[in-house]
């Protein structure tokens, strides 16, 4: 019997292996074979031209010592801290009023999710638009109501920091949205008629029966949300250059600076590498932190 168990699923192997045989070929060209080939770089001192010489954990000890490398990963540690909160509150905010039977919420589905379409070249240039100094629609609008000061929205750290989390959120809040607006769809209605029954009000059946089954949701969201704004890296770029000075500069625009810019790349490839496992860790912190809080 045992026998026959291994042959049936050694044959079901076979039968699947066509189909499962395309997709392991380019995972493993596009992503496993970057990453040893990224960490192999990191080793050498490495330019656009040719391989230069090996140097061993040189570029890693530079790195630790870089000021610069530091700065940079800071600011992406802080939009992290600023736009996940907001990014992932506004999208339940958002899914909860779409999520209402109210007039007009085909539209105010529409309205929320259109910007997710947009690409990021459109989606800074609004933000230049609205935020310039002189000829930018805010502050035009802002002295129609007598502020004469002009407000430099990008010249300002924190300002420009401002800048880049807006244009974050109205960008990319509407996919969180559409997730919570699916997990709210799925909550059964019997709930909240049991919930009536007993005398229940609105924020009770939202803080005792709603937010408690969109948990799994909200880690799934959170994790997604946490990885991409660690990545951010092209509407900082259009928006302020990394500017004002290094203020708003992620570390994946100085990795791009110092590969491409500095014709560095086998520094550029340590920073990745680091920044690779630093996403690695954080991911796996998080899977962890929910399953012991689970358990």
């Amino acid at each position: 019997m045992d026998t026959y168990r291994k042959l049936v699923k050694k044959y079901n192997f076979l039968k699947a292996l066509p189909f499962i045989l395309p997709f392991t070929i380019v995972y493993l060209i596009f992503l496993i074979f970057p990453i040893f080939r990224g960490l192999w770089i990191s080793l050498h001192r490495w330019t656009m031209v040719r391989k230069m010489d090996f140097v061993g954990l040189d570029n890693y000890l530079y790195m630790i010592k870089d000021p610069a490398f530091w700065e940079s990963l800071g600011n992406t540690l802080l939009f992290v801290v600023l736009s996940t909160p907001a990014i992932v509150i506004t999208g339940l905010v958002f899914a909860l009023i779409c999520n209402q039977k109210i007039k007009g919420q085909l539209f105010l589905k529409i309205s929320f999710f259109l910007p997710y379409v947009l690409s990021v070249a459109v989606v800074s240039s609004i933000m230049v638009y609205l935020f310039q100094p002189h000829s930018g629609l805010l502050n035009s609008v802002l002295q129609n109501f007598g502020v004469d000061q002009t407000i430099y929205w990008l010249g300002q750290d924190a300002l420009a920091w401002f800048v880049i989390v807006f244009a974050t959120l109205w960008w990319t809040v509407g996919f969180n949205m559409i997730l919570y607006l699916a997990a709210l769809q799925d909550i059964p209605e019997s709930f909240y008629e049991a919930a009536k029954v007993d005398g229940a009000t609105k924020f009770q059946e939202l803080w005792h029966i709603t937010l408690p089954l969109l948990k799994p949701i909200t880690w799934v969201i959170t994790l997604l949300q946490i990885i991409f704004s660690f990545k951010i890296f092209a509407q900082v770029w259009l928006i302020t250059g990394g500017g004002p000075g290094t203020a708003t500069r992620p570390i994946v625009q100085y990795i791009y600076e110092t590969s491409f810019k500095e014709n560095s790349l086998g520094y550029g490839a340590s920073m990745a590498f680091t920044f690779f496992i630093v996403l690695v860790a954080v991911s796996v912190f998080q899977i962890y932190f929910r399953r012991r809080k689970e358990g």
